[in-house]
Order: structure tokens, then C-alpha cells, then sequence
């Protein structure tokens, strides 16, 4: 999978990001994607989410992640799919972390910055793959396979 990472903070070390992308690329061996598929991860701080938090989801308060899946239902649109014959990456979507919160919460839940980090990131990846928490099954769903890959790869809480 190619993860392009963009640090507008300059604060996120390069085995830090090394780290992160070696984290997503077991996710998506998980879910069995596609070697060509493609996405976006950009840390940021408190101020800067706030901002797409404000903009996007109608809440000025600064979040811990933000998902922009390319291939998500709107509420009158088809989904888009991809097939075999399809010559172009699947391009997943972004994934936008605050480092900011990801140090707050790491401190918070009484668990490392780099489970914490970790964590957002395989949050944000399965939501840019089509899972979300909006109903209790849906929740117990991406909770369990979230949980599932961090345990594996060794990011237990």
C-alpha cells in the first residue's frame, strides 16, 4: 500500500512515521487490500483539526481524528466500486491525527503515545475502508477487528 504522510507539525519523528506506516501497511494485510492501493495520513495539531472539525462536522473543538473515505454512500449516491479490469489505485481517503490529543489521551487512558497514536491510525484506516461506530453493531464490529489488529501487531492496551 502506498501512504503518502504529510507532518505539518514537523514534531513526528521519521521512525515515528516509519512506525505508523509499518502499523497500516498489517491493516491493510489484514483486510487484504490491494498492494496498489493508495491513501493519506496528515499529523497535525489541536488548532489545525479543530479547524476540518469546525468546517466538516459542524463541532469547534478539536478531535482526536478525522476520515475523509474517497469511496463513501452519500445520502443519494451510489458507492463507488472497483473492479479487477480498473487500470488506476484504489485511492482509500485521508486520515488527518492530532499529535496534540494523541499525547493528551495517551496521558489520559494511562497508556503509551505510541499505542495512542497507533490506535488513531487504525481508527481512521478502518473508517476510510467503509467501518463506523454509529449503531451498537456496527460499533461492536469495528471495535472488535480494530482491537483484533492492534493486538497482533502488538500494540496492546
Amino acid at each position: 500500500m502506498d501512504i503518502t504522510f504529510i507532518d505539518e507539525t514537523e514534531k513526528v519523528s521519521p521512525d515515528k512515521i516509519q512506525e505508523i506506516d509499518d502499523l497500516l501497511q498489517f491493516a491493510a494485510d489484514h483486510l487484504k487490500l490491494a498492494k496498489d492501493t493508495e491513501m493519506s495520513v496528515t499529523f497535525m495539531d489541536n488548532a489545525a483539526i479543530q479547524t476540518i472539525n469546525r468546517e466538516y462536522r459542524g463541532k469547534d473543538a478539536p478531535t482526536d481524528v478525522i476520515s475523509f473515505a474517497l469511496e463513501e454512500e452519500g445520502e443519494d449516491e451510489m458507492p463507488v466500486i472497483f473492479d479487477a479490469e480498473d487500470t488506476m489505485p484504489r485511492n482509500l481517503g485521508d486520515i488527518m491525527i492530532s499529535i496534540e490529543r494523541a499525547r493528551e489521551q495517551a496521558e489520559d487512558y494511562g497508556h503509551s503515545y505510541d499505542r495512542e497514536l497507533g490506535f488513531l491510525a487504525v481508527h481512521g484506516f478502518l473508517h476510510i475502508n467503509g467501518y463506523d461506530h454509529m449503531t451498537p453493531e456496527d460499533e461492536k464490529v469495528m471495535f472488535g477487528l480494530q482491537k483484533e489488529i492492534l493486538d497482533a501487531y502488538g500494540l496492546e492496551r
